[in-house]
């Protein structure tokens, strides 16, 4: 049995409960006890001294890439784990893009046993939605259902059939699950490396223009519509998206819709000097459509933040730009950069963000976590709002390097993370 935790004089805030309040937080066996309450001396317990900071649900990402099994080398479910907790995450999503796929009930067994044996973040499992991600057999949603997937996708890749989607979307129903889509017309996108734009046209790159991800997400709303089942659009980068999902929920369609810190923050500009580090998918876009992605987060149309944390080897990213592969990682920034662009701009309050970075993806993923209800599991994120540091990726627990924030000096940083009641990061220690 862990030894109580006592988490002292922070700003507590649970959106999911309506709590903003400053106190003291315990958690006991695994679980919240008291949210709130001035505690006396508790023997035994381990403190937190949280003055001055602020106490939230842990964090949720429903979509980062810890590339195990087969990629071993650029990151581990271990290392993913360690690398999460340390940017506030209590629990992560693991994409199923591995080699092999995790398309099967031992797949996603695996992922899970690794997950558990980090002791870190709790790591859910994703599995894919087709076999081998081919697009042409759906895998079994019931038995990778049984072994711990919590959502499927086939996300680096779109599910090119309407047919095969709406089948997944139907067959996902009888599980309660949501279907996470990568929205990608894979012939308007073939090729490109970067925003369709002047910027493309004069660096000489192909582009990838908005419409390849609107069509995507306009057929994927429809057939959510058709056949009642509940579709989650992942990184999300258009306005034109954001008017998309904004008709669906409109008319009741489940559609939920997640943006990653990058999309709310970076351009296309990032590109220019031809930084691989800038070269993701979907790709940066424009000031127009970061502003749009941004007021989304604001009046709700984005349910969730999350990272797409996709770390590659420095070898990979040193190639030609339309060579290198997409990806950056985001798992130890996305906090700073969601309070640098979005919070100390006056775009959402810390409230907000908390029910983007940890409410919401609990709540619409159907995972343990997200609040401070009297016997919740004890995952809690201690961050300091106003902290500034200077990202050196060099320090990171992650083994991938591949962020266009190096050098940048950003705006709040984790303190502590709380897993089941274990504190599994401190800062210092």
């Amino acid at each position: 049995m862990s030894a109580p935790v006592v988490i002292r004089g922070g700003r507590i805030i649970d959106p999911s409960a309506n709590t903003d309040t400053v106190g003291d937080l315990l958690l006991q066996d695994g679980v919240v006890r008291s949210v709130g309450d001035r505690l006396g001396a508790i023997d035994g317990a381990i403190e937190i001294d949280a003055t001055g900071r602020v106490v939230s649900p842990g964090f949720v990402d429903v979509h980062c890439h810890l590339r195990e099994p087969g990629r071993e080398d650029v990151e581990t479910i271990a290392t993913g784990a360690a690398a999460a907790a340390a940017g506030g995450f209590t629990a992560v999503c693991a994409m199923p893009n591995t080699d092999p796929v995790t398309d099967n009930q031992a797949a996603v067994g695996f992922v899970k046993r690794q997950g558990e044996a980090a002791r870190q973040a709790r790591v859910y499992p994703i599995g894919a939605i087709t076999i081998g991600q081919k697009g042409e057999r759906l895998a079994e949603f019931g038995e990778m259902v049984g072994a711990g997937a919590v959502a499927v996708s086939d996300d680096g890749k779109p599910v090119v059939s309407a047919q095969m989607m709406r089948s997944a979307l139907e067959y996902a129903r009888t599980f309660n699950i949501p279907v996470a889509d990568h929205c990608e017309d894979p012939t308007l996108a073939a090729g490109g490396a970067m925003n369709e734009g002047f910027i493309s046209a004069r660096l000489g790159l192909k582009g990838i223009p908005a419409e390849a991800e609107e069509i995507m997400a306009i057929r994927d709303i429809l057939l959510a519509r058709l056949t009642g089942g509940h579709v989650h659009l992942c990184h999300m980068s258009t306005v034109g998206s954001v008017e998309l999902i904004r008709w669906g929920k409109e008319r009741g369609i489940r559609v939920t819709a997640e943006v990653c810190p990058h999309h709310l923050s970076l351009t296309e500009d990032a590109v220019e000097g031809y930084d691989t580090n800038a070269k993701m998918n979907p790709p940066l876009r424009t000031a127009k459509d970061v502003e749009a992605l941004q007021q989304a987060v604001k009046d709700g149309t984005i349910d969730v933040i999350a990272t797409d944390h996709a770390p590659h080897h420095y070898d990979e990213k040193e190639r030609e730009f339309s060579d290198a592969p997409n990806g950056i990682i985001g798992l130890e920034t996305a906090l700073a950069v969601n309070i640098t662009w979005l919070v100390k701009r006056g775009v959402v309050d810390v409230r907000t963000l908390i029910e983007k970075m940890s409410c919401a993806p609990a709540r619409l993923f159907g995972l343990p976590g997200g609040t401070f209800a009297k016997g919740a599991l004890g995952d809690v994120t201690v961050f300091d709002p106003t902290a500034e540091w200077k990202v050196d990726a060099a320090t990171f627990r992650s083994k991938g390097r591949n962020t266009p924030y190096r050098g940048h000096t950003l705006t709040g940083r984790v303190d502590a993370t709380v897993v089941g009641g274990r504190v599994v990061f401190q800062r210092g220690e």
